[in-house]
Formats: structure tokens, C-alpha cells, sequence
């Protein structure tokens, strides 16, 4: 049976600043993020299975997707913890609920890492994380391939 690659396209809304950086990104900012999720498997052989000559079932994917970081992340805004702006976000998360510290630089690169790990983990058997892709902007992106994290 052929291996047949699927992708389902996502969009949310996210404000971020890279704390310590020398550069205009360290201003609390946001992007349009378009997320590209790409797995791979063998379409169902099984005739009286609802997914026969089905990967993975879309709505399945999306729901996946969704919960671990649409649902989460659109309309936040997110930041690296440090000592020098903790008590400032205290103040933030009294007025606004959708602000979320981690525990790196919320750069492109960093979160998708964390993301596609997340994804790869909640995938039925037999379908695995192929690639996943982060627009921050029209013409910016960051891609992670299963191929390059083994």
C-alpha cells in the first residue's frame, strides 16, 4: 500500500515579544500565524471501517490541532518568564485571561518545535508527524520535518 501524506491548514491570531532581543521584535507584537500540519500513513484497507481509503479522517486532525494550540494560543498573547517582568504580567493577567509565560523565547522556531511534538503524540496509531510549517508572516516561516528530528 502506498504512504499518502495529508496537510490541513490552520489560522489563528497570537501576540508575542521576544524578551532580550536587540531588536524591534522585543516590543510586544502580533502575527497572522497560518500552521501547516502534515502527516503521513497507509490509507485504511478495511472496507467496513468508516475510514476505509482514509489516512487519518480531517475533522480528526483538526479537532487535534485545535485543541492543543488554536484554541489556546488565538487572540493570546505570549512571553518568556524572567524575574524583570514578572510582576508586570501579573498586573496583565488581571485584565486580559489569554496570556501564557513559557519557559523559552517564543520565537517562530521555538514554539513550533514544542507544537509539533505535541501533535505527534495525539496521533491515532499508525500515523505519524511528517512536517509541520509556522507563517509568521506571508513570506516567514519555520518548518519542522520528522526526517531532520529522528
Amino acid at each position: 500500500m502506498a504512504r499518502i501524506r495529508l496537510t490541513r491548514e490552520f489560522g489563528f491570531e497570537m501576540a508575542h515579544a521576544l524578551e532580550g532581543y536587540d531588536g524591534l521584535c522585543r516590543h510586544v507584537h502580533g502575527h497572522s500565524y497560518r500552521l501547516f500540519v502534515t502527516v503521513v500513513g497507509e490509507p485504511c484497507e478495511d472496507p467496513t471501517s468508516p475510514r476505509y481509503g482514509m489516512v487519518m479522517d480531517f475533522g480528526e486532525l483538526k479537532r487535534i490541532v485545535n485543541r492543543l494550540i488554536v484554541e489556546r494560543y488565538d487572540h493570546a498573547f505570549v512571553l518568556r518568564e524572567t524575574p524583570q517582568n514578572g510582576p508586570l504580567l501579573e498586573q496583565i493577567r488581571e485584565k486580559w485571561e489569554r496570556v501564557y509565560l513559557v519557559d523559552y523565547q517564543p520565537t517562530c522556531e521555538q514554539m513550533l518545535a514544542r507544537w509539533a511534538v505535541q501533535i505527534a503524540e495525539c496521533l491515532p496509531e499508525g500515523v505519524r508527524l511528517a512536517e509541520v510549517k509556522l507563517y509568521e508572516t506571508e513570506k516567514s516561516h519555520a518548518t519542522w520535518r520528522a526526517e531532520d528530528n529522528t
